[in-house]
């Protein structure tokens, strides 16, 4: 078996001391500060100009644009920052470098997403960074980065920090040259600093277990998966519902104290405080107790089958549902996906995402015959042409194992009733062929083709 390089991320939880709590922090809003400093730059720029369109100058006469690329934002920061930011000196360069960055990026987002050279949707102009509710972090790419030992990072500036777990897994494939740190992002989450190296690994060219094996998997609220071979479904273990009762107590306690108040510049007591930290553990904990459940599912699919098949779901359209909207996401549909994603071409499977519309679970995974409606509440499918009766997760779980033989072999038409809520729609690749991956992994991506008879063209990434 051959080697494959891809990009891996490496997280650890860190232990700092209050000095270097305070370091980490600086750089955090060194970032911020650059990257409002260059924001404010750009919107005055784009008023002055719109301002003398509406005197009815053009052309030459206009202010001249300011340019957001990186390089051109560095150079105009570089200019200023003394004036801007006469402490620059205490906090790393990456800092002021990693916000204006992000920066860039938001504006070519912004101005791609008006001219439609930017799918999925709309993207708003950028907002100033707040310094109270926004998310603090800080990307290092050159300088110092680094581990020493099993216990201890190193970080520009900000020196050795303690970790409060072991490094040893990066460690080891650093020491063995089949890993080179890229570059390390620290971030303040769920109440502690993590530093997350990005890494670019050397790994085996694996196989699933069951290369050939198909899975149909369907996701939902009672049941977190179901499965198309019989194996045993994975219950959903509602980690939110089971904490609400102590989120309830703790939300009462918070609400009782004396907290912000943004309007008169109040600033919340000490007591305030700690009970907002005591409610906050809680969330903070079911994050990670729903994470950890949804890594250990999707790595046992991604490392036993060849061909994973999921559906398209429209998870925004479901939390719109005010019934539904706490469970969905309280299930995290759209984490498996994404993890799916990138574990299948790392064990060298393939995921494949059915079309929003096709009709899984109306459809009879005996006959093929497809029910007009079915309501949510109906758990039983009951076909009245072939009498087939079977529970209706699974299937549609058996629905969509099938579709990839009935899609890539040619097997059979599609059935129509009329109104269009029977369209087997197309199959899209998760992940798309830019993802950082294996070569040798590939995702199957079928298309409409133009032709009258809606031919179906199958291309491999």
């Amino acid at each position: 078996m051959g080697e494959v390089q891809v990009i891996q991320a490496y997280r650890f939880a860190l232990d700092p001391t209050p000095r270097q709590v305070g370091g980490l922090a600086a750089h955090c809003g060194a970032a911020r500060v650059a990257f409002n400093w260059g924001l404010a730059m750009v919107k005055a720029n784009l008023a002055q100009r719109a301002a003398e369109r509406s005197y009815g100058l053009d052309g030459d006469q206009l202010t001249p644009p300011v340019s957001w690329s990186m390089y051109a934002l560095r150079k105009r920061w570089n200019a200023v920052k003394s004036e801007v930011a006469p402490w620059w000196a205490e906090c790393s360069k990456e800092a002021y470098a990693c916000g204006l960055e992000r920066l860039s990026s938001a504006l070519s987002n912004w101005s791609k997403s008006r001219t439609e050279d930017r799918k999925g949707r709309r993207v708003g102009f950028p907002r100033f960074a707040s310094k109270r509710n926004g998310t603090r972090s800080v990307r290092f790419t050159t300088g110092a980065i680094r581990l020493e030992g099993r216990t201890h990072v190193v970080l520009p500036r900000v020196g050795r920090i303690k970790t409060h777990e072991s490094t040893r897994k990066l460690a080891r494939r650093i020491e063995q040259g089949t890993a080179v740190i890229r570059s390390a992002t620290v971030r303040w989450e769920s109440g502690r600093w993590f530093v997350s190296f990005s890494v670019l690994v050397e790994r085996a060219d694996r196989r699933p277990a069951r290369p050939d094996a198909v899975i149909g998997v369907d996701l939902g609220v009672k049941t977190l998966a179901v499965f198309s071979d019989g194996r045993s479904t994975a219950e959903n273990p509602k980690h939110l519902m089971v904490a609400l009762r102590r989120l309830r107590r703790l939300s009462r306690t918070v609400a009782r104290r004396q907290g912000p108040d943004g309007r008169t510049g109040r600033a919340p007591s000490k007591r305030w405080k700690r009970a907002d930290v005591r409610r906050n553990q809680v969330h903070h904990r079911v994050a990670r107790l729903r994470r950890d459940a949804i890594h250990k599912l999707t790595t046992d699919l991604a490392g036993e089958y060849g061909t994973i098949v999921v559906e398209d779901l429209n998870v925004t359209g479901m939390l719109r549902n005010r019934r539904l909207a706490r469970a969905v996401a309280d299930a995290g549909f759209g984490e498996i996906r994404r993890q799916l994603g990138y574990k299948t071409r790392w064990s060298g499977g393939t995921l494949i995402v059915a079309g929003r519309w096709y009709p899984s679970s109306k459809k009879c995974s005996g006959c093929g015959a497809v029910k007009a409606k079915l309501p949510l509440h109906v758990r039983m499918y009951v076909c009245e042409s072939c009498e087939l009766s079977i529970d209706r997760d699974r299937n549609a779980a058996i629905n969509l194992a099938s579709l990839v033989k009935e899609s890539v072999a040619g097997s059979g038409p599609e059935t129509r009733n009329g109104r269009g809520a029977d369209r087997n729609t197309s199959l899209d690749g998760a992940g798309g062929c830019e993802a950082s991956t294996p070569q040798r992994a590939s995702s199957v991506r079928i298309r409409r083709g133009p032709s009258p008879s809606n031919e179906r063209i199958i291309e491999e990434c």
